[in-house]
């Protein structure tokens, strides 16, 4: 199977949620808005999720930090939201680090901005440099 097409089906869900939200609220709210505004509309369309989902990062064997993905849908793709004027490039290298440090292997990049933009990234468990400590998602 190709990778792109891995769990379709939810991240086209995804994005079709995006897409609704954005046009219902518009640019420039804070991320926390578009966050609560995705999880209603979750909740109303019966889409599991988990919000601010700890994820372990491990140098050498050892814990040296947790970061949480805003949200992960249906224990499979990892949701990154932003918001403001433009996309910066750096929160797609943030999205990757956070899959490079999960079992997770899809993430989207989902940009509440003037325009809004979804950024998709596949990161196959077999391609991870830290398959030794990777540690399963737990929402």
């Amino acid at each position: 199977m190709n990778s792109r097409r891995l769990h379709w089906d939810v991240t086209e869900e995804v994005i079709q949620t995006f897409y609704q939200v954005h046009a219902e609220l518009g640019a420039g709210q804070v991320e926390s808005v578009y966050a609560n505004a995705m999880a209603i509309a979750f909740d109303e369309a019966g889409v599991s999720y988990a919000r601010e989902v700890p994820i372990a990062v491990f140098f050498r064997g050892r814990r040296v930090g947790v970061f949480r993905a805003d949200k992960v849908v249906q224990r499979v793709v990892m949701l990154e939201y932003k918001a403001g004027d433009r996309l910066d490039t750096n929160w797609e290298t943030q999205l990757v680090n956070y899959l490079r440090n999960s079992e997770i292997e899809v993430g989207l990049l989902l940009f509440f901005g003037p325009q809004p933009i979804v950024k998709r990234r596949d990161l196959s468990n077999d391609n991870k440099l830290l398959q030794s400590v990777i540690r399963r998602v737990s929402p």
